[in-house]
């Protein structure tokens, strides 16, 4: 019954974040149609992205790496009660430390986006500042709407964490819609700033409900602040990787200037790194954050034989996804990419150039997955060495790749170097615990996983040939775009099933299994 709520959980939290995300890709849209990818949406976009990666830097570690082992633990050990003092004195620390953050980010604009981008043109730099200045702010919502998801996942609570997206893409889209002809681009950045500040006020019912109700508390020597700040110190600087690699790539991408398109780059990767985070998101992000609790949980109990098979089950069943999913968008990036954003001033050489991009973000989907997972187990565990080092071969990579693959490459170069970097962490990540969750490196997991492989494969020379077949057909436009990859997709996806179930993939049968079910329901209504 447990692992039935379970599926149910994640396939209905997966169901809420893919509306987030479609959200996400029509506001991607818009903003490609109505700037493409000139000087202001470069501008826009890492200005958009500098406050995210600091709060990255600082504090995603501490909600969902510290804040939440500690918290469930004063929930088993100590009640409610307490475990709500101590949400209390965390989000008064949070507050603080971003305020503080806010204040140096908007008075030192001009210097971080030289830290970010100084391969940019002065008018460029100048406007990416005056940006910053009205996004930083998002930090201190960030914050706060971090905090709050920890404390209501941590309830059992996954629906509004999931739907807080929605919120925030909905004021977006609706600026777009009705205010950006008047406004422009720099009104389009208050309106980013509002959607942020939903993201943290759309939990509130939810936390009221859950009975927790936030009262400023500077008792900051609390014994589980304490624990937090001492659990938070290795695994900040182990989830710093992320943030680096973006700080690595956007520097290297600002140094790249094609003809007519000088400052391009940085907005091409961002539309890739968007559509790739989209895809991927959605799947490894909602199966993260259900079981991450759990996960939790079962290490406070010292329950290590549970902790294992739950998490062989849960990279088995990531990876089932994943790997089609890496594959088939490689096939399809180039058509993919035309259709969710060639239109308006968004013309052939942004989509031929963010569609290279997308094609080698692709080979990272796995890595990154896997990381993800795994990552989650370390912090469970309260451990945050093993991720930091993971993280800093991660980033030496990265630069490595950089050097030597940006000039060849260009911004697929840059797409490259983040996925291999990101498949190095989760082999680092791996291999250690393995040795000591044998479930991890099982002969019955080897096997599945080799399977899944050869189906994949399999699945690659019919989609490739269904893609190749559908573009003789010479549709044109919109329509050939919607045909290619839709067809293409349900051809690939089809092959893998068969494939799969012919090897006797478990994962395939539950599949099966459920679509079985689904259509027996849908069959007697």
């Amino acid at each position: 019954m447990a692992g039935k709520n379970t599926v149910k959980a994640v396939g209905f939290m997966m169901m809420i974040t893919l509306v987030g995300k479609l959200l996400g890709l029509v506001r991607e849209q818009l903003l490609a149609a109505n700037y493409s990818i000139g000087a202001q949406a470069t501008a826009f976009m890492t200005a958009s992205r500098i406050p995210r990666t600091f709060f990255d830097a600082v504090f995603a570690s501490a909600i969902s790496a510290s804040f939440i082992p500690v918290f469930n633990e004063y929930l088993e050990k100590k009640g409610k009660e307490e475990a709500f003092r101590l949400a209390n004195i965390f989000v008064t620390m949070v507050g603080i430390v971003t305020c503080v953050m806010t204040a140096l980010g908007m008075i030192f604009a001009q210097p971080v986006t030289w830290l970010f981008a100084d391969g940019f043109l002065p008018e460029t730099a100048k406007t990416c500042a005056e940006f910053l200045r009205i996004l930083f702010p998002t930090v201190v919502f960030t914050g706060l709407a971090f905090s709050f998801v920890g404390i209501l996942q941590s309830l059992d609570e996954f629906t509004i964490p999931a739907a807080m997206s929605i919120a925030s893409n909905a004021v977006i889209i609706l600026y777009y819609i009705f205010f950006d002809r008047y406004f422009g681009i720099y009104g389009l950045t208050v309106a980013f700033l509002i959607g942020w500040a939903m993201q943290a006020l759309i939990q509130l019912p939810a936390l009221w409900k859950k009975g927790y109700h936030f009262r400023f508390d500077f008792h900051l020597k609390e014994e589980g602040i304490k624990k937090i700040v001492l659990l938070m110190l290795p695994v900040m600087v182990s989830t710093w990787i992320q943030p680096i690699n973006i700080v690595i790539n956007t520097k290297f991408a600002s140094h790249i200037h094609f003809e007519n398109y000088p400052d391009a780059a940085i907005a091409t990767i961002e539309y890739a790194n968007t559509l790739y985070s989209i895809i991927v998101g959605v799947f490894v992000l909602s199966i993260a954050n259900v079981i991450f609790p759990k996960m939790a949980r079962l290490t406070t109990n010292n329950a290590k034989e549970d902790l294992g098979q739950t998490v062989s089950a849960t990279i088995k069943a990531m990876l089932f996804l994943l790997l089609p999913m890496t594959f088939g968008l490689m096939v399809l990036s180039r058509p993919v990419v035309s259709l969710v954003y060639e239109r308006g001033d968004f013309g052939a050489f942004a989509t031929e150039t963010t569609a290279r991009a997308l094609f080698f973000f692709s080979l990272g989907m796995v890595g990154f997955g896997v990381q993800n997972i795994l990552s989650r187990v370390f912090y469970a565990k309260q451990d945050g060495k093993t991720p930091f080092y993971s993280g800093l071969v991660s980033i030496a990579v990265n630069i490595l790749l950089c050097f030597l693959l940006a000039e060849k490459m260009d911004v697929g170069g840059l797409a490259l170097a983040s996925a291999i970097s990101s498949i190095v962490s989760a082999l680092f990540l791996w291999i250690p615990l393995c040795l000591e969750q044998k479930a991890l490196l099982s002969k019955a997991m080897l096997k599945d996983v080799l399977k899944m492989l050869v189906s994949a494969g399999i699945m690659v020379i019919a989609a490739v040939l269904c893609k190749n077949s559908l573009l003789l057909l010479n549709i044109g436009g919109f329509w050939e775009n919607v045909i290619v990859v839709a067809v293409t997709a349900v051809a690939g996806a089809v092959v893998y099933m068969i494939c799969s179930y012919i090897l006797g993939v478990d994962e395939s049968k539950m599949a099966v299994e459920m679509g079985k079910n689904l259509l027996q329901k849908i069959w007697h209504k």
